[in-house]
């Protein structure tokens, strides 16, 4: 990676702050060009529009995407009407997210300008590859997340008057790294540093999408946090569809636990993340590394699915529900609180009420502090298609209903335990009513403060709890400050 970062501090004039929402049963979904400046299509011939749907690494595909395109000399513009190529990175995880990405080229059988190039990229892109072209005769490219490599030359391809290129390879070891990535947050960054996945669940599209698991070497890693930190970033999170099954191809073999401290300790790094982690190969040198280095965040993501052996099994997920909460109970017993999330689905093939009700009490004994639940949806070449004792839509709404409102109120109790308690937040927005601001604790809770100082945001403050809700802590910072980085906003 390159030593050039535009990391977009012009979003901060205008009061924006870092990315999407992501609610319990939803994923994050915004334009990966949002707060950039509107400009015409007339005033450059090479100007992109790039909209983004899914995950963080949706997310930071896009920011990578973006980088490409930006070393080209194409120029990011805020609206598809502005720009001479509009592109897609989508998610085809749930059914409700791909259907959305073809509502959104539909409008193009009407609305596409002359000289106009529509391309998808991501997911749904490998997922269904050229069926695309006929779906959607103005879609120029489609590109799935395994070929962003390719970018360039697909690129070269448009520029040089074909009307239509693909990029659809998932045979590959190689990782999409860039020399220039568009950075949407000017003090959190992601860095992908493991690709695809092995694991193959029977009703997950990622092994077909996004091809086979392939880690870039520690010294690359290494090298992008540290360019990282000189640019000003304190806060650094990894990523992988299995972030933890990381394997360094690089002679050194570091495992996954050695470059999480690795990482915390280049200088300048303050808070080390890791999302999402495959109960499998979460070992205990993990939670020995949260414990030893403050720096790396005491959170994990670890996705259960279901709270059934005999549903795990049918989902191919590689441990019983016994198996699990033994990686529960490690994490519950370390040295250092961690809070810890899940995902969950409800409704897969043959899930019976007992199996049901068993992942409901997987929650009591958990204790989550926060989960992403979802109604399962068949997805195309999952082995689950093929699966008897489908539940029906409204039997898993019901189910979903249930199982939300129980975590609802276990969020409830578990922030409602943390009033009194001081923590420390790094400031990342500014509300619109006077002296509000938010931002998250190391350990990932979202924290809304009152404040009469103007705040600087990527600042790190000391706040404490003074109330709680289920999905964030209320607090009032308290008047020890501890970091200044000097990018103020003025209530």
């Amino acid at each position: 990676m390159g030593k050039a970062f535009d990391i977009g501090l012009e979003r901060l004039a205008r009061g924006s702050v870092g990315g999407g929402t992501t609610r319990s049963g939803e994923f994050a979904e915004r334009p990966a060009s949002e707060g950039h400046r509107y400009t015409d299509l007339n005033e450059s011939a090479q100007t992109f529009y790039l909209e983004t749907f899914g995950c963080q690494m949706n997310e930071h595909d896009s920011e990578k995407v973006a980088g490409v395109l930006l070393a080209r000399g194409y120029r990011q513009v805020e609206s598809a009407d502005a720009a001479k190529v509009v592109l897609y990175n989508t998610c085809s995880i749930r059914e409700k997210a791909a259907q959305k990405v073809f509502s959104r080229l539909g409008e193009y059988r009407v609305t596409q300008r002359e000289g106009q190039t529509i391309g998808v990229l991501g997911c749904v892109a490998q997922q269904e590859g050229e069926k695309i072209f006929s779906r959607a005769p103005w879609v120029s490219l489609v590109c799935g997340s395994a070929s962003y490599r390719k970018l360039p030359e697909l690129l070269a391809q448009l520029e040089a008057g074909n009307r239509r290129v693909t990029g659809l390879d998932t045979d590959t070891d190689e990782t999409f790294e860039t020399e220039v990535t568009r950075r949407d947050n000017p003090w959190r960054a992601y860095l992908t540093i493991i690709e695809g996945c092995d694991k193959a669940c029977s009703y997950c599209v990622v092994p077909f999408t996004r091809g086979p698991e392939r880690s870039r070497t520690s010294a690359s890693i290494l090298e992008e946090v540290r360019q990282l930190a000189d640019a000003g970033y304190t806060e650094v999170q990894l990523l992988g569809q299995t972030v933890n099954s990381y394997a360094d191809p690089s002679a050194r073999k570091m495992r996954f636990s050695e470059l999480l401290v690795a990482v915390a300790e280049v200088p300048g790094i303050r808070r080390v993340r890791f999302t999402t982690s495959h109960p499998r190969d979460f070992g205990k040198d993990i939670v020995e590394a949260i414990e030893a280095v403050p720096a790396i965040c005491e959170h994990v993501h670890l996705p259960v699915q279901s709270g059934s052996t005999k549903v795990l099994r049918g989902m191919a997920r590689t441990y019983t529900r016994e198996e699990y909460l033994e990686k529960i109970a490690m994490l519950r017993a370390a040295k250092r609180e961690i809070s810890l999330t899940t995902d969950l689905i409800v409704g897969f093939p043959g899930e019976t009420e007992k199996d049901f009700q068993e992942t409901l009490s997987l929650l009591d004994v958990a204790q989550y502090d926060g989960a992403f639940c979802f109604k399962y949806s068949p997805r195309p070449n999952t082995p689950s298609l093929k699966m008897a004792d489908a539940i029906p839509e409204e039997e898993k709404s019901r189910r979903l209903a249930i199982l939300l409102e129980k975590q609802r109120e276990i969020q409830r109790a578990r922030n409602e335990k943390l009033v009194g308690r001081e923590l420390e937040v790094m400031v990342e927005g500014k509300s619109k009513k006077e002296f509000q601001w938010s931002g998250h604790t190391s350990s990932n809770k979202v924290m809304n403060f009152t404040s009469r100082a103007q705040e600087s945001l990527g600042d790190y403050v000391q706040v404490k709890v003074v109330g709680a809700t289920p999905n964030s802590l209320v607090g009032e910072k308290s008047e020890r400050r501890v970091e200044s980085r000097q990018l103020t906003v003025v209530s």
